[in-house]
């Protein structure tokens, strides 16, 4: 079953839905492209200062996503997405930067964590992967941006890394989720991205998710020269060779760009676009 489910309402919000009642004290999810202030061509649901797009209908955008999660645009925690697999680690003095501009933002960090209820941790997205992160023990939550450079870069296990050195987590423990992105059907690579690829593959002798789990890569249909790579799959196996145990990984089967009436893509629309938002936070009771 598909775990990002589309609340059918305005703004267009895809809650993570097999989290939602056995973690019910925390929200996440991922937007789509409608419901929100902006115009053409980021109309218009973009939370994204970076793009272009008129930063009041930025911020109105971003305040009606927090609204919308009760949380507060104060609580709204971001950082400045460079396809690394840099982690900022948010504590309650840091809770809001990013909020209001790119330069309060945590520069070169593609990774959010926090144990701080109330914080609403953000990133933007235009196909690339977005993970989501749950320790339910510990009550730790993260995010991370995973293109394909991030991807390589192993940001996942990185991610898995880091709680448990800030916080104890066990991988064993950890809740992991692959959210809405760029799909095998539609991702064309050349040998510039698929050769750090296959040099992941061998490194680490990825396991196959399950058995007749999807291939990481196939041949394009249009250009022999080509490769159809699925990062998802990819995402998840690093995931599982990090420890998170597969039983606990939920996976998206939206497509960005073969969806791109319902989501930003880059790809579909040429580099310029809006970005959707992944979310992840803990509810203050």
């Amino acid at each position: 079953m598909e775990p990002f489910m589309h609340n059918g309402a305005a703004p267009m919000l895809l809650h993570l839905e097999p989290w939602r009642e056995p973690h019910s004290s925390i929200t996440a999810g991922f937007t789509g492209r409608a419901g929100g202030s902006g115009k053409e061509p980021y109309n218009s649901f973009n939370c994204a200062f970076h793009v272009g797009d008129d930063p009041a209908d930025v911020l109105a955008n971003r305040s009606l996503l927090a609204g919308s999660l009760g949380f507060r645009l104060a609580d709204w925690t971001c950082g400045e997405q460079t396809h690394g697999k840099e982690i900022a680690v948010i504590t309650e003095q840091e809770r809001g930067r990013g909020s209001l501009d790119r330069a309060s933002a945590f520069q070169a960090t593609d990774g959010l964590l926090t144990n701080v209820p109330g914080v609403l941790l953000t990133s933007f997205y235009a196909d690339c992967v977005p993970l989501f992160f749950h320790d339910p023990l510990n009550h730790v939550v993260g995010l991370a941006h995973a293109g394909w450079k991030g991807t390589v870069a192993e940001i996942a296990a990185a991610m898995v890394e880091r709680m448990g050195q800030m916080y104890g987590s066990r991988p064993e423990d950890i809740q992991a989720a692959i959210g809405p992105s760029i799909g095998d059907c539609c991702y064309e690579v050349d040998d510039y991205v698929m050769d750090p690829v296959r040099r992941l593959e061998a490194g680490l002798n990825l396991p196959d998710t399950a058995e007749g789990a999807r291939t990481l890569y196939r041949p394009s249909e249009t250009d022999s020269s080509k490769m159809m790579l699925n990062l998802k799959e990819l995402n998840q196996r690093i995931m599982i060779k990090a420890g998170i145990l597969p039983t606990h990984i939920e996976c998206t089967t939206w497509c960005t760009s073969c969806n791109s009436d319902l989501f930003f893509s880059y790809r579909k629309e040429n580099g310029v676009t809006g970005r959707m938002t992944s979310w992840i936070g803990i509810k203050e009771s």
